[in-house]
């Protein structure tokens, strides 16, 4: 009985294949291999690029070695070093000093509206700087985690600390002059650069939380000891709503950068990760990642 079920299965499967395989033939659809039926994408994005996170094997180019500004995905490595210290401790608290909110205002940055006086936790300043890109949580982290006897010192050493992470992972098209990415003409990198500086800090599950997290509410101490209960944060990358298996990572804006994100989804237990630089719109960067990361999972079957 059950092998006359078998039987019936491998002639109903062969009629199957036949059935198809003339199909195709009649279309000529037969004579095209797997990685000629991918066509590679046309983007807008002035450079990018996309990997095999797990293999590091490239999936997409273009201009991808181009140095370019890069606004606010600097603030990937920014993370990637804080969460580098030793003996990290996440629930620390930091003061919000009135410089952190003067700065954002005098460079009409991106911030998380913290509020001077707040005591507010290294992971609340990692959610603030990531997902609505703060400016002022940078500088908070910056003044933080550098060494050094006045403000300037230590915000200058923690921006030699993201340029030291840069080195040792082998980047030669890289460099940081500022905390956030409103650098002073000397901060730049390349689709190729970033991509890796963003798989390296995706190896961190702090992280990893932050940046695939759509909105976030922090509640800091203020200076009398209550809980103020802070608006949301809510993650500038769109592509957490609108493509399937997004992970992360950061989006990137300024006259000089325009448009950037850098993105990475897993589908089927496979990553795709890249950066598109200087693309013409929020809308056209994420169409653009999206084109490239269709193209990377096809690629990678």
């Amino acid at each position: 009985m059950i092998t006359g079920i078998k039987g019936t299965r491998r002639i109903r499967r062969a009629t199957a294949v036949a059935v198809t395989s003339g199909a195709l033939l009649a279309t000529g659809a037969l004579t095209a291999t797997p990685a000629q039926a991918v066509t590679k994408p046309s983007i807008v994005a002035a450079g990018g690029y996309a990997m095999n996170n797990t293999t590091g094997k490239t999936l997409y180019t273009k201009a991808a070695d181009t140095q370019r500004s890069t606004g606010s995905t600097t603030k990937i490595m920014t993370a990637k070093v804080v969460l580098a210290q030793s003996n990290l401790n996440l629930d620390a608290k930091v003061t919000i000093q009135k410089e952190y909110s003067d700065y954002v205002v005098r460079n009409n940055a991106s911030q998380a509206h913290l509020i001077v006086g707040d005591k507010v936790t290294v992971r609340q300043l990692l959610y603030g700087l990531m997902l609505p890109s703060g400016c002022d949580a940078a500088y908070a982290l910056a003044d933080k985690y550098g060494s050094g006897t006045t403000r300037a010192k230590r915000v200058a050493n923690f921006i030699g600390k993201m340029n030291t992470a840069a080195k040792n992972l082998g980047l030669t098209h890289t460099h940081f002059d500022s905390f956030d990415g409103i650098g002073n003409g000397d901060n730049y990198s390349t689709p190729r650069d970033l991509t890796k500086i963003a798989s390296s800090a995706m190896k961190n599950s702090t992280f990893r939380t932050v940046v695939k997290t759509k909105s976030y509410t922090a509640r800091t101490i203020t200076k009398t000891g209550s809980t103020r209960v802070m608006n949301p944060w809510t993650n500038t990358n769109g592509l957490l709503s609108s493509y399937s298996g997004t992970i992360g990572v950061k989006t990137g804006s300024g006259p000089e950068a325009k448009y950037c994100l850098v993105f990475a989804a897993t589908r089927n237990g496979k990553t795709v990760i890249g950066t598109v630089l200087a693309s013409t719109s929020i809308a056209q960067r994420e169409s653009d990642a999206k084109k490239m990361m269709n193209y990377g999972f096809a690629l990678m079957g």
